[in-house]
């Protein structure tokens, strides 16, 4: 068991104490992101056994909730801890993602980054972006040079009983 944060509107979590559960909900995903979670759902359903299901973003850390950016300005939220099974969570890099979103190539080195620029790589983008999952790679990587030091994770579902704690927010 790991203990995770996740962020949540006061909608969903009145859901979760409603129905006891907290599903991912495709209508809260941007439509243009919605190719990428598409993909995070493919890898969840390799890697974690998921049923399509959409994610839930979980941190390993408690992000600062007076930073921007959670939600929309003025958004009532809850930061929740909850203990999920860590078989239960795909951990990636948070700026790795980005690659993902963008659809970019997830290059290691400046060297690969042009290499895949003149198409002399015998790997796709889309098999670059599984790099994500690699921390330690990515951590050691030229390009990202341990900058990136936020982990993120994706699960399928919460159950009331895995809250620890709850921290009522409005998104700034």
């Amino acid at each position: 068991m790991g203990v995770y944060f996740t962020n949540q509107t006061i909608e969903a979590f009145n859901l979760i104490n409603e129905q006891g559960i907290l599903t991912g909900n495709e209508d809260f995903v941007d439509e243009d992101f919605l190719p990428s979670y598409k993909w995070m759902i493919k890898q969840m359903d390799r890697r974690i056994n998921n049923d399509g299901s959409f994610p839930i973003w979980l941190w390993t850390k408690k992000p600062n909730l007076n930073d921007e950016g959670h939600f929309y300005k003025g958004t009532d939220a809850v930061s929740l801890t909850v203990e999920v099974p860590d078989n239960n969570v795909l951990l990636s890099d948070f700026e790795a993602w980005h690659c993902v979103l963008n659809e970019w190539f997830c290059s290691m080195t400046d060297e690969e980054s042009k290499l895949f620029e003149q198409d002399k790589l015998n790997i796709t983008k889309e098999q670059s972006w599984e790099r994500i999952f690699d921390l330690e790679k990515i951590q050691k990587s030229e390009m990202w040079n341990g900058n990136s030091q936020i982990v993120q994770g994706v699960t399928t579902v919460i159950h009331k009983e895995q809250i620890l704690n709850i921290e009522h927010f409005t998104a700034k």
